[in-house]
């Protein structure tokens, strides 16, 4: 019986697209996010200057150079929290739009959405990348706060369509342009003050705004 000769190793077949990823290129994912969420716990608490890189590898039980392997810098690390978050608050917010409108098309309704999924996001778990980006925007470079701000108005975009029906409808009265800005103003100051601990709920919270804005509850 003849022995076939083996294949020249240039003529096997290889896997085609891109290559699995390995323990260890899943691990340094995983490792990125940790830095995220602590870097945003403690650029809230103790403020971005107050915070060292120190204080940031220790969070997640790494050496105090390591987050350099995953970021060039603390100001590189800041952007990348403030990123992540608006990212995050745009696709939440669909999320939350689109249950909203298989319920309830009515306009009042849809603003009440609005507000308490922002409540959620402000205020609620894992809620500290937005505040970081509210409050830290002078550490970042201009270029960067550039790309924030067209994030900043791809998530408030979905907002002036409702404000527009609610002032249509007369229960709005405001100019759309100036009540679009006073609500967020006074929603994310809700950053400063805002203790889940003592306060209302966040339902409580998105009522007592809709009576604020337009005098109702839906």
């Amino acid at each position: 019986m003849e022995i076939s000769a083996a294949r020249p190793v240039d003529s096997v077949k290889r896997p085609r697209g891109r290559p699995r990823k390995t323990v260890e290129d899943r691990d340094d994912g995983n490792r990125r996010v940790e830095l995220l969420r602590s870097a945003a716990k403690l650029f809230r608490r103790k403020g971005f200057d107050a915070t060292s890189t120190r204080d940031i590898a220790a969070a997640v039980g790494m050496q105090s150079g390591s987050p350099f392997y995953h970021f060039k810098s603390k100001g590189a690390l800041l952007y990348a929290v403030m990123e992540e978050g608006m990212r995050s608050a745009i696709e939440r917010q669909q999320q939350a739009l689109q249950r909203a409108a298989q319920a309830t098309p009515d306009a009042a309704a849809q603003l009440r959405t609005l507000i308490r999924n922002h409540f959620d996001i402000l205020l609620g778990p894992g809620s500290d990348f937005i505040p970081v980006m509210l409050y830290e925007a002078r550490s970042i470079t201009p270029r960067q706060r550039a790309t924030l701000a067209e994030l900043q108005s791809e998530y408030e975009a979905p907002w002036s369509p409702v404000l527009d029906a609610l002032h249509a409808s007369g229960q709005l009265r405001a100019d759309v342009k100036l009540a679009r800005l006073l609500m967020f103003g006074a929603l994310n100051w809700s950053a400063q003050w805002y203790d889940r601990r003592k306060g209302a709920s966040l339902d409580e919270l998105a009522d007592a705004a809709m009576k604020l804005f337009i005098g109702e509850i839906t």
